[in-house]
């Protein structure tokens, strides 16, 4: 027994070595798809890994060679795509070739037999609440398809073998599943640290000269607006209004800069998110209207959570907003409220049909000044962002050029209301 296990504790701790070093290398996310590039490289190291297993199989077995190089290429199909998982599979069938030896075919052909079923069961995986869950489908999917290749093809081995061999399996996936949804938890806490860190030094900066800079506005403001009421002069009567519209916008854009360091207090109190959202969609359906977008929310159960109404109701707004504002011509902007009990939290799912977004815009939101649109200050994104996650919220952004944009709101929700 000794012998069977040892070998597989090998295999185990080159599988998660590599599982970290990848992450060193492309922090694993699900916001942001990796470029073609990436998924190479990420190939790559898989290949690695697999290889490295395949250096190390059980060598009392006979002509048979069994390893654990299969978990890697299930991983890295369902986690990476078609891509990684497809040069894993070619460098192992490779090696598998080179190697040689009685069962060589039957060897290449279980290799193939993972990535078919990962990649078959790829969307249910990425679409599945519970990933673990998901990935014991894809293996025990696989297994049957490798057991009975092994049964036809390969003279039997002891009962204990296959025990040992596929609990072993199956416990590896399912830990390197585990632990790489805890490092895209991990990754995400990191970046909202970050992002949190850079909204702390712009407060600072706010803090330190918003209101410096606003003194000096308001008198030129009032100055102009004096010397254009009574004067001949027909091109200060012309420009003037003009001067004050662009003078009222850097007020503007100062309070905003304002509300990040120094924001109102919050009156906390159990809010309808249903009834928030209904106020947020009647409030916006002029301006969708005004520019062709059907504005789509059907109040369905009654969920409550603990926050600021108005606060919230700024930051749905905006959202909304720039929803209907991402759309050129006709389109929709899709709302859904959905809770899940077992996590006791509620999403609020904000989807349109517009222009979308490139990979590095949507690492670029939330950010001060960065905007996608010719118009306004790039600042309402990061009010959104500052007061959701104050709110003991979350905010995730996914995006796809010429297929819109959907913005994921989750909160905990409150069982009844008290």
């Amino acid at each position: 027994m000794i012998t069977l296990i040892k070998p597989l504790l090998v295999n185990i701790t080159i599988l998660f070595s590599f599982t970290f070093n990848a992450n060193l290398f492309f922090p694993f996310q699900t916001k942001i798809p990796l470029s073609f590039k990436q998924q190479f490289i990420l190939g790559l190291i898989g290949s690695f890994g697999a290889l490295f297993c395949m250096f190390y199989p059980i060598e009392t077995l006979g002509d048979t060679h069994f390893d654990l190089r299969m978990c890697a290429i299930i991983i890295l199909t369902l986690y990476g795509g078609w891509v990684p998982g497809s040069i894993v599979l070619l460098c192992v069938c490779i090696l598998r070739y080179i190697i040689g030896g009685k069962f060589l075919i039957i060897g290449i052909i279980v290799s193939i037999a993972s990535f078919v079923s990962a990649i078959l069961l790829r969307s249910i995986f990425l679409k599945a609440q519970s990933k673990v869950t998901a990935g014991s489908l894809v293996i025990f999917c696989y297994f049957i398809v490798y057991i009975t290749i092994l049964y036809f093809n390969v003279h039997l081995l002891d009962l204990a073998f296959y025990l040992v061999y596929f609990i072993a399996f199956y416990l590896t996936t399912v830990a390197l599943i585990y632990v790489i949804e805890h490092l895209i938890k991990i990754n995400k806490q990191f970046e909202e640290m970050v992002y949190l860190d850079k909204l702390t030094m712009i407060g600072q900066l706010t803090a330190s000269i918003a209101h410096e800079i606003r003194n000096p506005l308001s008198t030129v403001r009032g100055f102009i607006q004096y010397l254009s009421t009574d004067t001949k002069d027909e091109q200060l009567k012309k420009f003037s209004p003009l001067i004050m519209e662009e003078l009222d916008r850097t007020n503007s854009i100062i309070t905003n800069y304002l509300k990040l360091a120094k924001p109102e207090p919050f009156q906390l109190s159990v809010i309808s998110l249903n009834d928030v959202i209904s106020d947020c969609v009647q409030l916006m359906r002029p301006l969708a209207s005004y520019s062709n977008v059907i504005l789509d929310y059907e109040n369905k159960e009654k969920y409550f959570v603990q926050g600021d109404e108005h606060h919230l109701k700024q930051s749905l707004m905006n959202v909304i907003k720039n929803g209907i504002e991402s759309i050129s011509k006709k389109g929709t902007v899709h709302i859904t409220l959905n809770g899940d009990p077992l996590k006791n939290m509620v999403e609020i799912r904000i989807k349109d049909n517009g222009k979308g977004m490139t990979p590095e815009q949507l690492k670029m939101i939330g950010l001060p000044f960065y905007r996608t649109k010719s118009k306004g200050t790039g600042l309402g994104s990061m009010v959104t962002n500052k007061i959701i996650r104050e709110l003991n919220g979350s905010i995730e952004y996914e995006s796809e050029i010429d297929k819109g944009t959907v913005v994921k709101i989750v909160f905990p929700f409150l069982h009844e209301k008290k």
